[in-house]
């Protein structure tokens, strides 16, 4: 393939890099001795053209699905992941309406957009240089969204944090890597499971196999690699947060399944109870009940609301990794559906911060005392996404829960051997009911201090937090709408 062809296959992403150039010569050039609020409406604008766009090139794909020879894959379930991302980095900029954390407009902006550029590539991607290129340019990002609030040190301590830590994993997965490439004698995915295929759990395998999972155990945010996660969602603007706590989940869950079922293919081992065999599932068993403990025992004693969704996320991704654990066709589909639904709930959870905290001057939670009378329509979705996020039927919590648990019961149905992680599970998600009550007891039963003034969201934001709600119960009520494409 020449250029111009690679170009075209890769025409969505090429979309959004030509929107990042549009949005900083717009900002930079054409708005610049504007006020903040219209030049952040006209970024904003152009963003989520450019988005719009670049979900038309997506889902309108012709040709071959893999001519790179993984480099970009663009087959149906891809794509469709990639209007995901889309969808989330829309939301995104919508909610970053109610910031005023930054005057660099065009600059934050195009950073969202590049991170998106990285997310797409990361799930198109079966080629280990790829997938590590992809990660790469996604994490910057991320590092550059954690640190862009200049007014507040806790930003810039929570980027450095973040940022070494990163460096650290991205050093482990690249040592994984090499082994496998060594191994093999190739970086395709495929073809790394057919030369490794019949010869055993070699000790360099193991260590691949470990190391592997501590790089994208950072990226999930899952115990004992979780330490970067509550001061960088705190100290982070709260919209970056909601990006780095959605879109990155999603596209590095999908990735982490791929990466564990197609190249670690034959080296799955067992986690059943009392028939331990060596290979990646007992290690992803561990990884997740201990996500799963440590993230809702230690959410309980937070009075940050930013920090409890840190620990919250910790205590998800140890249930998402039960539905990489079962490595069954109905556990991939659970594990999306879960993972999708999760990344728009925990996007409008932050979006409900980020107006409460520019309302109050804080993300505490007494600062959501009487949030109910001060703002109804901001505390009803709010009161959707924390019960989403508890696993409360109807609404896609639920149902992502409920998905998860039966595909890893169903994974070895006729011995019940993972049922000791499904019974931790459901135990840890009764414990996660206390904190998000706490929150909900804050804004439905508690009273706001006197004087204290009605808070009101800007229009955008409201909208995209409305229809978010909307997505969370639709998709609790009827599922087949999202299980359906995947």
């Amino acid at each position: 393939m020449n250029y111009l062809e690679v170009l075209q296959f890769a025409a969505p992403e090429t979309v959004l890099a030509i929107t990042v150039l549009v949005v900083l010569a717009v900002d930079l050039v054409v708005m610049r001795g504007e006020s903040v609020a219209r030049r952040f409406e006209t970024g904003a604008m152009a963003s989520i053209l450019g988005c719009l766009l670049a979900a038309v090139f997506t889902f309108n794909h012709y040709g071959p699905t893999d001519p790179l020879h993984g480099m970009l894959v663009a087959d149906p379930l891809t794509n469709f992941l990639k209007g995901v991302l889309l969808v989330l980095a829309v939301f995104t900029v919508l909610i970053s309406a109610s910031g005023k954390f930054t005057e660099n407009i065009g600059e934050y902006l195009a950073t969202i957009l590049l991170g998106t550029i990285g997310l797409m590539l990361l799930v198109s991607a079966e080629d280990l240089l790829m997938i590590f290129i992809s990660l790469e340019l996604a994490s910057l990002s991320l590092y550059i969204l954690t640190a862009f609030n200049k007014r507040n040190a806790r930003s810039s301590e929570a980027a450095l944090k973040y940022f070494l830590f990163g460096g650290m994993s991205a050093a482990f997965l690249l040592f994984g890597f090499s082994l496998l490439y060594g191994l093999s004698g190739t970086t395709h995915l495929p073809e790394i499971a057919a030369a490794l295929k019949g010869r055993g759990l070699d000790p360099l395998l193991l260590v691949a196999i470990v190391t592997t999972v501590i790089g994208f155990g950072f990226k999930v945010a899952a115990v004992p690699f979780h330490l970067w996660a509550p001061d960088a969602y705190e100290g982070a603007p709260t919209p970056s947060a909601a990006f780095i706590a959605s879109g990155s989940k999603v596209a590095s869950f999908y990735l982490l399944a791929k990466i564990l079922t197609l190249g670690f293919a034959g080296a799955e081992g067992s986690a059943v109870w009392h028939g331990y065999v060596s290979g990646w599932t007992p290690v992803i068993a561990v990884v997740a009940a201990l996500s799963m403990v440590l993230g809702n025992l230690t959410a309980i004693v937070q009075s940050s609301v930013k920090r409890l969704l840190a620990y919250s996320a910790i205590a998800h991704a140890g249930y998402m990794l039960l539905g990489v654990l079962a490595n069954t066709p109905s556990s991939r589909i659970a594990l999306l559906f879960y993972v999708i639904t999760y990344a728009l709930t925990v996007l409008g959870a932050f979006g409900v911060v980020t107006v409460v905290e520019e309302a109050t001057g804080g993300d505490a939670i007494r600062n959501f005392a009487g949030l109910s009378r001060r703002a109804p329509g901001l505390s009803l979705c709010l009161l959707v996404f924390m019960l989403s996020l508890a696993g409360i039927p109807p609404l896609s919590g639920f149902i992502g829960k409920f998905f998860v648990f039966s595909a890893v019961v169903g994974a070895d149905a006729n011995h019940l051997g993972l049922l000791w992680l499904v019974i931790l599970a459901i135990l840890m998600s009764a414990v996660s009911f206390y904190y998000y009550l706490q929150v909900l007891k804050q804004a439905y039963v508690l009273d706001a201090a006197e004087n204290e003034p009605a808070i009101k969201a800007p229009p955008v934001t409201m909208f995209a937090l409305v229809l978010l709600a909307v997505l969370v119960v639709l998709l609790g009520c009827a599922p087949g709408l999202l299980t359906r494409s995947l």
